[in-house]
């Protein structure tokens, strides 16, 4: 099978964008800046969507629906919140189309709407209109909600996965009687998603809060997951915001507390889209093709029989039969490839291209001698082992595989990962060594745009439980208590 994929050494972005076409992730869509996921693709979303909803249910959320279209009048309620994204919103005008005098489909102007409906950006604001009629008083907190949707942020320059037009996330939008409770659950959501991302995705990642500069439109504080890609660029993983009582303000969501008396509710909002689909393509995969992770690879294990006649075939279909009930039994994912339109080469090359974590190799001296011979995807080494015990040899390995991943991106992380004290080592090291840089800021709004505008590096966090250290800032040599994370970013 011939991959055709340029090396990433030579284009990283290049390297990324054949990846995901020609391992059959995700496709271009006639609809510019929009993305077709194909089936193979989709199916990593549909595990990552179902442990995370498991996560979220686990810690007391439940799911709701609410519309794809939004009043614009909703938006001018909260003045922060629509200027952050005013830029960014498609907006519907029209309600139908009909046929011109040429048989033309054309948009009918007699068919305009009375107040323009704007396409979901992100759901604050049409929430916040509905929690007013679910939230009367303190009995009714904390309100805990989920959803799980589309989104449409109308972008100018798009890369599949990592930035498009339209694309799916997840989007939680929390009510509570304090502001103590708020804050904690914006913290336990950014736990969670840490959890899951350095857990599954086996993508480490820096916890911290964003500058106000670099905060969620209308929020008193974000929270951020911050991950290192290979080229030395972060990727911002996930947010979690706390919202004060902006919305409930704008949206007038009262609640009566337990002395009787009317106060504000405090909100919080959280999300992670199919962007982490990019962060676990970027952080593992290779020139061979992807890495992934066997806790979110839809195949796990693939068997590929050698064999000359349909004899050789059907014995070694009896042993797979065998193997493949005990390790579903196990929740392990497997497929046989038996089909005879392809050599075995071509699907070992389409395995790896796909990164199917571990491909076992069956042929009929195998069978005479009780082998099989298993191939790793993550460090592409070969071992022949014993058919006796094979399934619990396997999940041991696959579990291995797992850790592994995870272990050579936490070493990357750590040798990428660097202290920096002067503004040129700065320039210099974001051209020759890219990464994290850990600098002091003088914690002015000025100073960070300068850094930003000289450099396009931009404060990713104030990494939590970040220790205090007396310095200077790289740029005013003004005193700093603390290092915050620089790096260039997606």
């Amino acid at each position: 099978m011939s991959k055709g994929i340029i090396s990433k050494d030579e284009d990283y972005s290049q390297w990324f964008n054949e990846l995901v076409i020609k391992a059959d992730l995700a496709e271009y869509s006639p609809v510019r800046g929009c993305m077709i996921i194909k089936p193979y693709g989709y199916s990593i979303w549909e595990k990552m969507q179902a442990v995370l909803d498991k996560m979220f249910k686990d810690t007391g959320h439940s799911n709701a629906y609410f519309p794809l279209f939004i009043p614009k009048s909703f938006f001018s309620k909260e003045a922060s919140h629509v200027e952050g994204f005013a830029k960014e919103c498609a907006v519907v005008t029209h309600y139908r189309l009909k046929n011109d005098e040429n048989g033309q489909i054309v948009v009918d102007e007699d068919a305009k709407l009375e107040e323009e409906l704007i396409v979901r950006p992100t759901s604050e604001t049409i929430i916040w209109n509905t929690y007013k009629g679910w939230i009367q008083s303190y009995r009714d907190l904390p309100l805990l909600i989920n959803q799980w949707a589309n989104v449409v942020r109308w972008e100018m320059r798009t890369r599949l996965f990592l930035r498009t037009s339209e694309f799916l996330w997840q989007e939680g939008h929390t009510a509570h009687a304090t502001s103590e409770e708020a804050i904690a659950e914006a913290e336990q959501m950014l736990e969670v998603y840490a959890d899951f991302v350095e857990n599954w995705l086996a993508v480490p990642v820096v916890k911290g809060r964003k500058t106000p500069n670099e905060r969620f439109a209308g929020a008193l504080d974000t929270f951020t997951i911050e991950a290192l890609m290979q080229d030395g660029k972060a990727l911002q993983s996930g947010t979690s915001h706390f919202l004060g009582q902006n919305f409930a303000k704008a949206f007038d969501v009262k609640f009566s507390n337990k002395e009787g008396k009317l106060d504000y509710v405090w909100a919080t909002s959280w999300g992670v889209s199919t962007r982490l689909m990019g962060a676990l393509i970027m952080s593992h995969s290779d020139n061979a093709g992807l890495v992934l992770p066997p806790k979110l690879a839809p195949i796990q294990v693939v068997v590929v029989p050698i064999y000359k006649h349909d004899e050789e075939l059907a014995n070694i279909r009896i042993f797979v039969n065998q193997l493949s009930s005990e390790l579903k039994a196990k929740g392990i994912s497997v497929k046989f490839d038996d089909r005879d339109t392809q050599r075995p080469g071509f699907k070992f090359a389409e395995y790896e291209l796909k990164g199917v974590p571990l491909r076992v190799a069956i042929g009929s001296r195998d069978m005479q001698n009780g082998t099989v011979e298993l191939a790793r995807r993550d460090n592409r080494t070969k071992e022949t082992v014993p058919q006796e015990g094979l399934a619990a040899h396997i999940e041991q390995l696959l579990e291995q595989i797992q850790n592994s991943i995870y272990q050579k991106a936490f070493a990357f992380n750590e040798q990428n990962t660097t202290k920096v004290d002067d503004y040129q080592e700065f320039k210099r090291l974001l051209d020759e060594k890219p990464g994290f840089l850990l600098a002091h800021w003088d914690g002015t709004a000025e100073t960070e745009q300068r850094i930003k505008d000289e450099t396009k590096a931009t404060i990713r966090c104030i990494p939590l439980n970040n220790p205090q250290e007396e310095g200077i800032c790289i740029l005013t040599g003004k005193p700093s208590k603390e290092r915050v994370l620089f790096a260039r970013a997606y």
